[in-house]
């Protein structure tokens, strides 16, 4: 957890570090893939990236799509984890932080998590 004006890029390597879920070793036939956007553009993020085995794809400041002649572009698409952060929004508590203490405000968000998966079984 860490501060809303936080800059991602020096966050990336600790969101990496910290990652629950025990990753399957790659292989030349099953490569890992780290994706993100733009506001991920930094040598360092790259290179956290490539040491722990990943193939990073993450654009460049200032790239933009080059559509071929005849080419149509893919509807957006809406990432898991943007759609994560707008289930999440709809608990006012979450998306206006009242709690003082960084523990309440975790137990928050995996009471929310529950939740979201709870209405997400029901459906």
């Amino acid at each position: 957890m860490a501060a809303a004006n936080e800059n991602d890029n020096t966050l990336a390597e600790d969101t990496l570090d910290s990652i629950l879920v025990d990753r399957p070793e790659p292989t030349t036939d099953k490569p890992q893939n780290f994706c993100a956007d733009k506001g991920y553009d930094d040598k360092d993020v790259r290179q956290a990236g490539e040491d722990r085995k990943y193939i990073v794809h993450i654009r460049h400041r200032g790239q933009t799509d080059e559509l071929k002649p005849g080419e149509k572009k893919h509807p957006a698409r809406r990432w898991v984890i943007e759609r994560t952060n707008s289930w999440h929004n709809r608990c006012r508590k979450l998306k206006i932080r009242y709690e003082k203490y960084a523990e309440n405000y975790v137990g928050l968000i995996e009471f929310a998590c529950c939740l979201i998966v709870y209405r997400q079984m029901l459906n």
